[in-house]
């Protein structure tokens, strides 16, 4: 199975999605919602999340996670792995309950953060369960909001709140204005994602320009993850006339080697046949190998 790209270190923050297998619930009941939640904290104190945001819906749940560990994979491991293992004994049930791996986006806190929060926790609206996000028990709305009889121990507020004022009531209400606002219908965060892995300003999608897998896990990552902003071929592959042909040469083996970039796409840019961009790059090599 290919494995989608982990980016891990201290102080990331993520959007993190699983859903149901062949997209059935995840939960039975309200006491199986209750049992994810519990979970859910466990997770928050063995591997010192900071959680901004969640919404567990019928067959899929969001999370917003803070990791000053860079600890995202064993904390989610923990996540779906118990909680599947409690909700089989509980339920008396066996096999899977998350369809595949769980998805994560690397997200630029100060410029998505909030726009995500809102877009999670609108969700149970846009599926036509509730009319209000504040109807909704099982996700971060009427806690941040200030509305829930009892919250969350886990769920981290303040980062929330203070982008809308110091007064806590006052940041409150702001908050709840900017989740129900009629913009908010508009929110289509996930169209600005990067290679499916990065969500964020230019800037900060250009920290993981360089190849950010490690040579054992080449095989499991997909090619188009291996660099998050490589050029496309029209910036590596020159096709005027009168270009250098073994500068051309070069710049496929580059294009492959450096770039990840298949065999077949390269052949289908340049109008040649694959056998072709195969010799090439039979014959680059040879030479490097030759000059060291």
């Amino acid at each position: 199975m290919v494995r989608p790209l982990r980016l891990e270190y201290p102080g990331a923050v993520y959007h993190v999605m699983s859903r149901g297998d062949a997209r059935k619930s995840i939960t039975r009941s309200q006491k199986d919602k209750r049992l994810f939640l519990d979970v859910l904290a466990e997770a928050h104190e063995k591997y010192n999340l900071l959680i901004h945001g969640y919404c567990l819906m019928t067959n899929h749940y969001h999370l917003l996670i803070e990791t000053p560990d860079g600890n995202l994979s064993d904390a989610m491991r923990h996540v779906n792995g118990v909680y599947t293992q409690r909700s089989n004994a509980r339920n008396k049930t066996v096999g899977h309950i998350f369809q595949g791996r769980y998805k994560a986006i690397l997200v630029d806190k100060d410029e998505y953060l909030l726009c995500l929060c809102r877009y999670i926790e609108l969700n149970p609206v846009r599926a036509g369960l509730v009319e209000s996000p504040g109807d909704w028990k099982w996700s971060s709305f009427r806690q941040i909001a200030g509305i829930a009889e009892k919250g969350e121990e886990f769920l981290q507020t303040d980062w929330m709140l203070s982008q809308f004022g110091k007064s806590k009531k006052v940041a409150r209400e702001r908050y709840m204005e900017y989740v129900k606002s009629s913009e908010a219908a508009a929110d289509r965060p996930f169209e600005n994602v990067v290679s499916g892995a990065i969500l964020g300003r230019a800037e900060f999608v250009r920290q993981f320009d360089e190849p950010i897998w490690e040579k054992d896990e080449i095989v499991e990552i997909r090619r188009k993850h291996r660099h998050i902003n490589r050029p496309p071929l029209s910036a590596l592959l020159p096709t005027e006339p009168d270009y250098e042909l073994n500068n051309r040469n070069k710049k496929i083996y580059e294009a492959v080697f450096d770039y990840g970039y298949r065999q077949k796409e390269i052949a289908e840019y340049l109008g040649m046949h694959y056998a072709s961009v195969s010799r090439i790059l039979k014959d680059i090599g040879g030479m490097l190998r030759y000059k060291t």
